[in-house]
């Protein structure tokens, strides 16, 4: 006997590491939110952009997240004529390309936004996907700090816009001059310490999470956490430390002269804008903290920093834009190193439960800042440029957690049954269908088997479907249709299978004239809509 031909293995269907599918709840949710933000950039004077998913990877640059390496971080492919080419990892490093290669024809300056997915090649892990999508605006072209100051205020607007009020957000703004010259003060300037650089300002980035003293840990020898595992420092001596702890806080840190290190600076709360302080906070509060780092700075690049600081913070008293709302920060740290000025970030100051039960602070929703150097790659000249970048996904997360997205219940479709198969009751009920459609009203036919009635039952059913649309034959001889209310009826039950059963369950059902057939549907959801609202 030959052998029986093995029967060949179902596919399965699984979801590649990192990615997610996205359900209709929450694909009508980003719409929401992109909506309202799209809405504050066009009337700020910004128009929008679109660039290819794909750019050739020697175009990316160096400058990929979370690593030391170029080229890491992405997913890469080679292109028939041998040219590497990669999934975007954000959409700043396109616009750059996008800018140089159209430089002629574009008019400076060059007011964009743009939304979109990005790759990242990275170990996937809870709430962090290699997928995801940001919403960027920028100015190219603008070399004065009054256009970053004006991505801070826009994106304030654009938080308040979205439903977060004051008190729940605030933008913190810093400039990487000020860090690269506390940097340079304490002997850490010059290529060869690069590497050194970057750990030093990863360290400072972690002050909201492992505070002033884990910080001073992970600057120093290194720091162990609560389950014992230890993380390298980067391994400054003291009087590094105290320098850097000092201009972090804006020279309010206590210091002690004979060993030139830092003191008992409770969580540096001083310098921070808390939403539940007594005294709101007011227009000169950055301008006094802007000073203090003019104060501070020891070498032309602090002070260069320090001073366009000072520029944005009257910018921003003198539009209204008070502390508790945009806020100088000097622990504010961006980690991607095309940074050059300004930089700033969106923080969300309200509490939510992580996926331990605990409460913690929301953070982070978005960033950006100065990045002169990257479209200048491509030129050969300086070309300035500042943007600003929201995480659309956890942006949206927040907003479910405050109860300002989703909330509108997106009623369902007004189900048009079938009761007969012949072409010409076909498309009449498509008629009536189209009918609704060009109302306004969303509707469907019945697409599946309509020889079993209790099917087409069970689907209004699943579908949540407001309205049932029924016409017989008696019906069409009389020029009628039945408008069954399904939210006001009876659950249509299984059990109900034929048109005798139906007719016999006439339960918020009302024959009208096929010419009546859209008012009296218009009217049973305007009932409806109502009836929401008094309950919401």
């Amino acid at each position: 006997m030959s052998e029986k031909q093995k029967k060949p293995q179902k596919l399965k269907a699984r979801l590649p590491r990192g990615f997610v599918d996205r359900e209709a709840a929450d694909i009508r949710a980003v719409n929401e939110m992109t909506a309202k933000i799209r809405e504050v950039y066009e009337r700020y004077g910004f128009d929008p952009v679109e660039t290819p998913l794909f750019e050739y990877t020697d175009a990316l640059g160096k400058f990929l997240p979370d690593s030391d390496r170029p080229n890491e971080g992405v997913f890469s492919l080679q292109d028939d004529d041998d040219q590497w080419m990669s999934l975007r990892y954000d959409l700043t490093a396109p616009l750059a390309r996008h800018v140089a290669e159209n430089f002629n024809e574009i008019q400076l300056p060059y007011r964009t936004y743009r939304a979109g997915y990005v790759f990242r090649n990275e170990k996937p892990g809870p709430g962090r996907f290699r997928q995801f999508m940001q919403f960027d605006a920028d100015t190219v072209g603008a070399a004065g700090v009054q256009a970053d100051a004006e991505m801070c205020m826009m994106m304030a607007d654009t938080m308040e816009a979205l439903g977060i009020k004051r008190g729940d957000y605030v933008i913190r703004v810093n400039n990487r001059k000020v860090l690269d010259g506390m940097l340079e003060a304490i002997g850490l300037g010059g290529e060869e310490n690069a590497g050194r650089r970057l750990n030093v300002l990863r360290a400072i980035d972690k002050l909201d999470k492992f505070g002033v003293e884990g910080v001073r840990l992970l600057l120093g020898e290194g720091r162990k956490d609560e389950s014992g595992d230890f993380t390298k420092g980067v391994g400054l001596n003291s009087q590094q430390i105290a320098r850097i702890i000092v201009t972090l806080s804006g020279g309010m840190a206590a210091v002690d002269v004979e060993t030139d290190d830092t003191r008992n600076i409770a969580d540096m709360k001083s310098f921070y804008s808390d939403p539940n302080e007594a005294e709101p906070s007011t227009y000169a509060d950055n301008i006094h903290d802007a000073r203090s780092l003019i104060d501070l700075a020891t070498n032309e690049t602090g002070l260069r920093g320090a001073e366009e600081l000072l520029a944005m913070a009257q910018i921003f008293s003198a539009c209204g834009y008070e502390s508790g709302r945009i806020k100088i920060d000097p622990s504010c740290v961006r980690g991607l190193e095309y940074y050059t000025g300004p930089v700033f970030e969106a923080e969300l100051q309200f509490a939510v439960t992580n996926e331990k039960g605990e409460k913690v602070v929301f953070g982070s929703v978005g960033g950006g800042g100065r990045y002169d150097g990257l479209v200048s790659r491509f030129m050969g000249q300086p070309v300035p440029a500042t943007g600003f970048s929201i995480g659309v996904s956890r942006l949206m997360t927040a907003l479910k957690n405050l109860g300002k997205l989703g909330q509108d219940e997106v009623v369902a479709p007004v189900l048009v049954t079938v009761m007969d198969g012949d072409v010409e009751s076909m498309g009449r009920y498509q008629r009536f269908t189209q009918e609704l459609r060009n109302a306004g009203i969303r509707a469907e036919m019945y697409q599946g088997n309509w020889k079993k009635f209790g099917n087409q039952l069970k689907y209004a059913d699943r579908r949540n479907a407001p309205v049932a649309i029924i016409q017989g034959g008696d019906e069409r001889g009389e020029g009628v249709v039945q408008i069954k209310d399904l939210i006001e009826g009876k659950r249509l039950s299984g059990e109900i299978e034929d048109n005798t059963s139906w007719r016999e369950a006439r339960v918020a059902q009302v024959s009208v004239p096929e010419s009546e057939l859209v008012a009296k549907v218009r009217e049973i959801l305007e009932a409806h809509a109502e009836d929401r609202a008094r309950a919401g």
